[in-house]
């Protein structure tokens, strides 16, 4: 069974990490055989999927890459300049497993994927406008409203500053913060019907993790660090970009669990602010008790919106297709107390490119 999940996470890879493929396709054979990797995954062997057990192996043994301690893995990591040879990868691989296994096996029993995408600040950026502007819309105002951002699975909390960031059209202008640390290249097929150039006021932020990353200590950094890819160099760039913005622009992420800090957040309104709920590729982790505590909780608010004080849903999340991939992420936004539910686009699970796409969502 864990090698079944190792072989399937080393597909969720290709072919956008060859590495990391090789890495967990060699690590599911060593498995089958009974080599190291049992013993580095030892007490992991009933994990479920959602927990994604292959990966948090590929983040331990990256964690190692980066803090100096695997030289002779490190030729194979472009994320700290080295260059994969895919043929001798795992042979290289292999003493560092044995020589590290307690460290390993820890790490990997101790820890949750955390990616963190900065990525996603592009579609939920794009998103956030629509939702103000039909906000605007729906309750008879000219202007659009600010926004008061709440995350649940926020992380370290990296996209929780959307309008500190840059996003450059083709064209090369620049919305958002032209001046930004963190400028994305959002790699946008068409565009919103709404005003970009609008300059989207934040007036409130918070989010909350069940394990939080605190990215102002070197220990976050690695963490979240860690489960990048070590061959997508363009990722592992915005990743440090937006490790530097929130550096200069701090923002606390509560440890909670979602459902209840939700209620709590959403205990209060503000008059002449849109509230708007966001989370993305978090809901595979959600307990199904939890998704439907927090579906209560989101109705009962939605009930008590009012068009000074609206309320949305505003999600990135896969959603399962017919094709020849298996899921397809979808931006959707729902908003009360217009009723509105629409289905803005798809893109990568990165949120880099995104499809413009907006239609009524059933």
């Amino acid at each position: 069974m864990l090698a079944e999940l190792f072989d399937d996470a080393a597909r969720s890879c290709h072919p956008g990490s060859p590495l990391t493929n090789r890495l967990l396709t060699d690590a599911a054979a060593d498995l089958r055989a009974g080599g190291i990797t049992t013993k580095v995954m030892a007490g992991a062997e009933c994990d479920r999927q959602g927990t994604v057990p292959g990966l948090r192996f590929a983040g331990a043994l990256h964690r190692l890459v980066l803090e100096g301690r695997a030289p002779g893995l490190a030729k194979h990591y472009p994320s700290v300049g080295g260059q994969p040879h895919l043929p001798t990868l795992w042979e290289d691989a292999l003493p560092v497993l044995r020589e590290n296994t307690a460290v390993l096996q820890h790490r990997i029993a101790a820890t949750v994927v955390q990616t963190n995408e900065p990525g996603r600040s592009a579609p939920l950026f794009g998103g956030l406008q629509v939702a103000a502007h039909e906000a605007a819309r729906a309750a008879g105002r000219h202007a659009p409203f600010s926004v008061r951002l709440l995350e649940i699975g926020a992380s370290g909390g990296l996209n929780l500053r959307p309008h500190h960031v840059g996003y450059r059209m083709p064209d090369g202008t620049v919305h958002g913060d032209p001046d930004s640390l963190l400028v994305l290249d959002p790699q946008w097929t068409g565009l919103p019907d709404v005003d970009l150039g609008h300059k989207l006021r934040v007036v409130g932020r918070a989010g909350c993790d069940i394990n939080p990353v605190d990215v102002s200590t070197e220990d976050g950094r690695l963490h979240l660090s860690s489960f990048v890819w070590a061959d997508q160099l363009e990722r592992w760039n915005r990743l440090r970009d937006a490790l530097d913005l929130a550096a200069v622009d701090p923002v606390r992420v509560e440890q909670a669990a979602g459902p209840e800090w939700l209620a709590r957040q959403l205990a209060h309104r503000e008059r002449d602010v849109l509230t708007v709920v966001w989370h993305s590729v978090v809901w595979q982790y959600v307990s199904p008790a939890d998704r439907a505590m927090g579906r209560a909780v989101l109705a009962d608010a939605a009930a008590k919106a009012t068009p000074t004080a609206p309320l949305a849903l505003l999600v990135y999340e896969p959603r399962r297709t017919t094709g020849e991939n298996q899921y397809e992420f979808h931006l959707l936004l729902k908003l009360w107390p217009a009723g509105l539910s629409l289905l803005l686009g798809h893109g990568a699970g990165h949120g880099i490119p995104f499809n413009w796409e907006i239609r009524p969502w059933a």
